[in-house]
């Protein structure tokens, strides 16, 4: 039977990993020549579409632990699914723009090592059972 946590985990990881999909396919086709023209984009996008993709796996298998789960506690706001969701969003996202070149480097920059911070917390924090 499915709750509200593993419903959430489930469409969290739809779609990450179905985006993650189409922009691994835009940044090999679309935008090949345009990543390649600027050093390390390339390299930087594959990283964030694979981190993507990776964490939208974890969030499927969370959903399905979730799902079995009796009841969920809820300790914190977030549960580590979600802060590992959200810190996906934010690294992987982050990536994607500095690769594009869309928004300030100063502000779009330091998102990257926060969302990875985020994704560090939510692994803690499935390691201890709250997802």
């Amino acid at each position: 039977m499915s709750n509200d946590s593993s419903t959430t985990l489930r469409q969290l990881a739809s779609f990450l990993g179905g985006s993650g999909v189409g922009l691994g396919a835009f940044g090999a086709h679309a935008l090949k020549e345009r990543l390649l023209s600027k050093s390390g984009a390339s390299e930087n996008w594959r990283t964030a579409v694979t981190y993507q993709l990776l964490h939208a796996v974890a969030l499927l298998s969370l959903s399905s632990l979730a799902s079995n789960k009796s009841t969920h506690s809820k300790t914190s706001s977030y549960s580590g699914g979600q802060l590992m969701a959200l810190g996906t969003a934010m690294f992987s996202g982050s990536i994607y723009l500095l690769c594009l070149d869309i928004g300030p480097k100063k502000l779009v920059g330091p998102i990257t090592p926060l969302g990875g911070l985020m994704m560090i917390s939510g692994w803690v924090l499935v390691g201890m059972g709250k997802y």
